[in-house]
């Protein structure tokens, strides 16, 4: 049943006092029209329970925007959800397109700091971010009394003589509910092994992250990634005001997975009675990376599960834990985000 107003619904219930479910929650399509963004498709989803976020269709289907009523939950970028025409691969250019949002995904065939590995450069963070979705499916559909709202499509990272991935992801949200589920399944529909490398970059920013935030998890390693985080690993839970000049600290976290699996880690706030928690599938994605930014005018937390660590693919490779798909093969996997009071 679907928890609204304080009460239990059934659906027959919530459906007599309306002539459509959209009074309450859906989907629905638009077109953005200003700027860098302009042609960029979205869908816009509302459950209901206060939670509402935007899926950018021609941005990999990430997650822009999103709010838990009204209280935005995640940090944007000045650099806008440009439209994939603007992307720059080389170096540091996908900054230029970075626009933060509750998720930006990095991958399929490389991601993290800018490479070369075997003779070919590697930009920042991969392609899958600016790859525009194809197949767009929305839909609502009740089990009983329980709803559930749902985006899907499919991203290809292809290019002759070289890597074929197909990417299905299906984004899910329910109504009464505070949380959602992105389901993704990669597949290699090439001739020839491919690289695989994924990273949900979750992007928490203010009035969700302040000061008084702490995050939370069971006790479990951590490691810097360098020399500039290594003086914060014993703060790495705690936070600050924004602070001039600041310098971005990385950590590594081997978070414990529970009897079915999963791995999880929160962010409280106390201040405004709210958290946010953010679980994964650990056998698929086996690293926890933590971007700690507490800069003037860029202050976010990303909390990033990923199959991978982020000094760029040849370091994966040269340490043996570069991940491969075989032809034909696929492989699935599962992160959630819910938020709580």
């Amino acid at each position: 049943m679907a928890y609204l107003f304080d009460r239990q619904w059934s659906r027959a219930e919530l459906l007599s006092y309306m002539g459509d479910l959209s009074q309450l929650a859906g989907i629905r399509l638009a077109r953005w029209d200003e700027g860098v963004e302009r042609g960029v498709r979205v869908a816009e989803v509302r459950t209901g329970a206060g939670l509402d976020f935007t899926v950018l269709l021609d941005r990999g289907m990430d997650i822009g925007p999103a709010a838990y009523r009204g209280l935005p939950l995640a940090w944007l970028s000045p650099a806008g959800f440009a439209h994939p025409a603007y992307f720059e691969p080389e170096g540091l250019g996908w900054l230029r397109t970075f626009g933060g949002g509750l998720l930006t995904g990095c991958g399929l065939t490389y991601l993290g700091a800018p490479d070369e590995d075997e003779g070919q450069a590697l930009g920042l963070h991969g392609r899958l971010s600016l790859l525009p979705a194809r197949h767009v499916q929305v839909g609502e559909a009740w089990e009983g009394d329980e709803c559930s709202f749902w985006v899907q499509g499919e991203m290809r990272e292809a290019r002759l003589f070289g890597e074929n991935l197909r990417l299905t992801r299906r984004i899910i949200a329910w109504l009464g509910q505070t949380r959602l589920a992105i389901e993704d399944r990669v597949e290699n529909l090439g001739a020839t092994p491919s690289p695989l490398m994924i990273l949900y970059h979750i992007n928490l920013g203010f009035p969700l992250l302040d000061e008084t935030c702490e995050l939370l998890a069971e006790p479990h390693a951590v490691r810097p990634r360098d020399s500039v985080a290594a003086p914060g690993l014993e703060t790495w839970m705690r936070f600050q005001p924004p602070t001039p000049g600041y310098r971005e600290q990385v950590f590594y976290h081997d978070l414990p997975a529970d009897a079915e699996g999963w791995a999880s880690i929160t962010l409280r706030n106390p201040t405004r009675r709210l958290s946010l928690t953010v679980r994964y599938q650990k056998a698929m994605l086996p690293n926890l990376v933590q971007w700690k930014m507490m800069g003037e005018g860029a202050y976010v937390l990303g909390l990033e599960p990923a199959n991978c660590r982020v000094e760029g693919r040849s370091k994966e490779r040269a340490r043996g834990t570069l991940q491969f798909l075989a032809p034909g093969e696929q492989r699935d996997f599962r992160v959630e985000i819910a938020v709580s009071v």
